[in-house]
C-alpha cells in the first residue's frame, strides 16, 4: 500500500512540475500580457548599462527597451541580472527569451543564438595614447608602433585580425595575452612601455574615471553594430523587436536617446563622431 501511494505521489509531483514548465513558458501577467524574460549583465558599462543608487537598471540599454515595450504592447519585460556567459547559457536553454549587452555579431554565437537583423546601437572602439601625442588616429599610424596586449580572441582581436589580413606589406604586431587587465594595460601606455591601447570607449570611460590617467581618446577606429541576442525559438518575438528598431531609429527616437546618454549622435558615421570629439556625457 505504501508504495501505491508513493507511486501515486511521485506521479503527482511529475505531473505538477510539468504544468509548472508548461506555464512559465507561457506565463502573462494580470491584464494578459505574455511575460518576457530578459537576462542583463551584471558587468555593467555605462552608459549602455548600469544602476542607480537604488539598484535599478538604467542606461541607454534600458531606454531602447523601454520604448521597445511600448510599441509592443502586448509584452512585458522582466529583467534579471547574471554573469554575461551564464545568461547566453541560459538563453540557448530558454531559461531567458533574450539577453542584452552590447553583443556583437560571431560566427559561433550564430550557430546557437538568433540575432536580429537590425543592430540597436553601436560601440566605438578607440585608440588610447598619453595626451601629450598627436602622432596616432587611426590604425596606419600603428604600424612599427607598440601596441599593448590583447586576448587572443574577441571582438576587439578580430578587428585588427582583420586590418593586417588587408594589408599585409603593414602589419600591426600584436602580443597576446590571456584575460589582459584594461587597467594595467592604460597604465602600460601612461608609463611609456606601449604606445597605445585598443579599446572600447566604454570601457576606457568606465576605467579612467578610477584611474585618472594623462591619457585621451586619440581616435575612433571602427562603429561595431551591437544586438540583442534571442533564444533561436523565438523567431516571432525577434522580428517584432526588428521590425521596431528599424522604426526607432527612422523615427530618430534612437538616435535622440543616442544624443541623451552618449552626448552625440552615434548612429552618424565615423567622420561625424570624430569631428565633435567624441566625448561621452556618461
Amino acid at each position: 500500500m505504501k508504495r501505491i501511494w508513493l507511486t501515486v505521489f511521485l506521479t503527482m509531483v511529475s505531473i505538477f512540475l510539468i504544468a509548472g514548465c508548461s506555464n512559465s513558458e507561457d506565463a502573462k501577467t494580470k491584464d494578459g500580457k505574455q511575460i518576457i524574460k530578459v537576462a542583463l549583465s551584471d558587468e555593467v558599462n555605462p552608459p549602455f548599462l548600469y544602476t542607480d543608487d537604488q539598484n535599478n537598471p538604467i542606461g541607454y540599454d534600458m531606454d531602447y527597451l523601454a520604448e521597445v515595450e511600448k510599441k509592443l504592447p502586448e509584452y512585458k519585460f522582466e529583467y534579471t541580472f547574471g554573469e554575461e556567459e551564464s545568461n547566453l547559457v541560459g538563453v540557448d536553454t530558454g531559461k531567458f527569451d533574450f539577453a542584452i549587452n552590447w553583443f556583437f555579431k560571431n560566427p559561433e554565437r550564430e550557430q546557437k543564438f538568433l540575432y536580429p537583423q537590425n543592430e540597436y546601437g553601436y560601440s566605438l572602439t578607440t585608440l588610447i595614447t598619453k595626451k601629450d601625442r598627436n602622432d596616432i588616429k587611426t590604425l596606419d599610424d600603428m604600424v612599427g608602433k607598440k601596441l599593448a596586449p590583447m586576448s587572443p580572441s574577441g571582438g576587439l582581436r578580430s578587428i585588427l585580425n582583420g586590418y593586417n589580413k588587408s594589408h599585409p606589406d603593414r602589419q600591426i604586431t600584436i602580443e597576446s595575452m590571456d584575460h589582459p587587465s584594461n587597467a594595467d594595460n592604460l597604465k602600460r601606455v601612461a608609463a611609456g612601455k606601449a604606445d597605445a591601447v585598443f579599446l572600447n570607449k566604454t570601457t576606457f570611460d568606465a576605467v579612467q574615471k578610477d584611474l585618472n590617467l594623462d591619457l585621451k581618446v586619440a581616435g575612433v577606429i571602427s562603429k561595431e553594430p551591437i544586438y540583442v541576442v534571442f533564444d533561436s525559438e523565438h523567431k516571432e518575438l525577434a522580428e517584432k523587436m526588428d521590425k521596431v528598431t528599424t522604426e526607432l531609429i527612422e523615427d530618430g527616437t534612437l538616435p535622440k536617446l543616442a544624443e541623451k546618454w552618449f552626448g552625440i549622435d552615434i548612429f552618424q558615421d565615423l567622420e561625424y563622431i570624430n569631428e565633435k570629439g567624441f566625448e561621452y556625457k556618461k
